[in-house]
């Protein structure tokens, strides 16, 4: 039977309820802290295997998981940018988890590429261009697991896994400009020069939105500011630039517009009319943030092939893969943090950046002997062993204090707790 002969009612229910059950998932996310993305892939996997068996034969996905990906990634990180607070006292937090993001990345990429060219014997450049996306912690996983953790911990994670997204995504296109490019430009300098074209363009094209933002009437407003801002993006990236910062800057300078707009820029705000749109562009990003999400993960996961998955070489690899990504995270947590860092170390999914970049490489880069199977494992072992570290948090915040305690040992317990 094919997809066209279906009826489209089929089709409408189909998607009503991949939207419940995704909402269902999320509650149950929230008590028993199993990401709910590791649900939709399992349950794309389901439907797949269902479609193979009743052989229900479906259009191409990966174009639509690409575009999927694109506008997932850009609400995901608007999400993220609307919740944080630039404040004077958020700086020690800020800068500790840029480091944070900036070592562990770097760590990773390097050990991952090494084991990738020892074993499959592929040249360096293209052994790190594959690392790349397994190194980036998914925001996308991160942002919707951490809502039960302590503020500070919350915060912390999502800056770093945001930082490791912006940064990890400017390093896959930077390695592949230069491993593109004819020319004899330094690798560095054409970084250099395209973060700082970058930035200048984030901070006027956010400042032209945030006006435009406060000055429309009309009603519909808040979706068309998005389409702005998806086309800034796209624009961005056919020009090769880190069109990612346009959508972090611009949700942070919205989000904190009274220290943006300081002096005589003060006299262009509009400062109530920022803010009665701001809660409600917040809760059309936040929705459609889950709606995107929802659809992706389905939709990859009905694109796993299972037979990839019982090859013993890819599991030994991914193994591998996993050992380094927490082991350097572990190292780069403690050079910052200091020792207690177990929760932290726990949570570094990958997901929705590893996907996207991975169909993102040229096919002239692209190696056969590197299977997509690697993927699926390393994200759904790191998805588990965040669900440990999750289960565990909640489990030392509800511990009992016996009733005979002293005041030195409730103050130690207290200390465990809030000090992990």
């Amino acid at each position: 039977m094919i997809l066209a002969e279906i009826n489209p009612y089929f089709v409408v229910i189909g998607f009503s309820l991949a939207i419940i059950v995704s909402y269902l998932f999320n509650i149950l996310a929230k008590r028993t802290n199993i990401p709910s993305v590791l649900l939709l892939i399992v349950s794309g996997i389901i439907v797949h295997q269902a479609f193979v068996f009743f052989d229900v034969r479906t259009l191409n996905l990966f174009p639509i998981l690409e575009i999927l990906g694109i506008i997932g990634l850009i609400m995901i990180v608007l999400e993220a940018a609307l919740d944080l607070e630039l404040k004077k006292e958020k700086w020690p937090i800020i800068w500790k988890s840029f480091s944070t993001a900036f070592l562990g990345l770097g760590f990773c990429i390097l050990l991952i590429g090494i084991l990738i060219e020892a074993f499959f014997g592929f040249g360096f450049k293209v052994s790190v261009l594959y690392a790349i996306p397994l190194s980036i912690i998914s925001s996308a996983i991160v942002i919707p697991s951490v809502v039960n953790l302590d503020a500070y911990k919350h915060e912390f994670l999502v800056y770093e896994s945001t930082f490791s997204d912006i940064l990890g995504i400017m390093a896959f296109y930077f390695l592949l400009g230069d491993m593109e490019s004819k020319g004899n430009e330094s690798f560095f300098s054409a970084a250099f020069f395209n973060i700082c074209i970058t930035i200048f363009i984030s901070f006027v094209a956010s400042y032209l939105l945030i006006l435009l933002f406060q000055k429309i009437k009309t009603k519909t407003k808040l979706f068309l500011l998005i389409s702005v801002l998806i086309l800034l993006y796209s624009l961005a990236k056919l020009m090769h630039l880190s069109s990612l910062l346009i959508v972090l800057v611009f949700g942070l300078i919205l989000n904190n517009h009274k220290l943006f707009f300081f002096g005589k820029l003060k006299k262009f705000l509009d400062e109530e009319s920022i803010k009665d749109k701001l809660q409600s562009f917040k809760l059309v990003t936040l929705e459609s943030a889950f709606v995107v999400r929802t659809f992706f993960f389905l939709l990859f996961g009905m694109t796993i092939e299972l037979g990839s998955l019982v090859d013993l070489t890819v599991f030994f690899v991914s193994l591998v893969i996993v050992a380094i990504i927490f082991g350097t995270r572990l190292l780069s947590l403690r050079s910052i943090l200091g020792k207690n860092v177990k929760t932290f170390t726990s949570i570094a999914p990958r997901g929705l950046i590893t996907i996207l970049l991975f169909f993102s490489i040229p096919k002239v880069f692209q190696q056969a002997e590197f299977s997509s199977g690697i993927l699926l494992y390393v994200i759904m072992f790191s998805a588990v062993l965040m669900t440990i570290g999750l289960i565990q948090d909640s489990k030392e915040k509800t511990l009992p204090v016996p009733e005979e305690a002293s005041k030195d040992e409730v103050q130690k317990m207290l200390d465990e707790m809030l000090g992990d």
